[in-house]
């Protein structure tokens, strides 16, 4: 599979993801239906790397990529929290375009901080995805 498969496969995941979200953080606490989530992604990812055999280079793995791993797993969980208690307290509908803003902040931390340039086709999209975000709130 190409890069833009498995990206369009997360999009499809993500977006299934919101809606059994929604309902199962209905009579849950959002901070306890998150860990319970994690626990799931925790078993799963690890049944990955283990079938895949992927252990093995748990050896060769740098301080610094531990390090950015650690910090992206930070942001990660401060990230699902945030969205399984605005999941809690909004529709699924207008919570998850607003979450996609994060696209335009990963355009924008990419090129001050990764020197990736940002196209003119790069800057209108981004734009588009939201002006079409904040549509969702009026």
């Amino acid at each position: 599979m190409t890069w833009w498969m498995y990206a369009f496969a997360s999009a499809l995941a993500a977006s299934a993801t919101a809606i059994l979200a929604k309902v199962g953080v209905k009579d849950v606490p959002s901070n306890l239906a998150t860990a319970v989530r994690t626990a799931v992604v925790l078993v799963f990812a690890w049944g990955i790397v283990l079938a895949h055999r992927d252990y093995r280079a748990l050896r060769d793995i740098d301080s610094r990529s531990v390090l950015f791993l650690v910090l992206s797993g930070i942001g990660t969980g401060v990230s699902w929290l945030a969205y399984f208690k605005a999941l809690q307290m909004a529709p699924a509908s207008r919570v998850a375009p607003i979450d996609k803003l994060s696209l335009a902040f990963t355009v924008v931390l990419a090129a001050v901080l990764l020197g990736e340039s940002i196209s003119w086709k790069l800057a209108a999209g981004a734009t588009l995805m939201v002006a079409g975000a904040l549509l969702t709130l009026f």
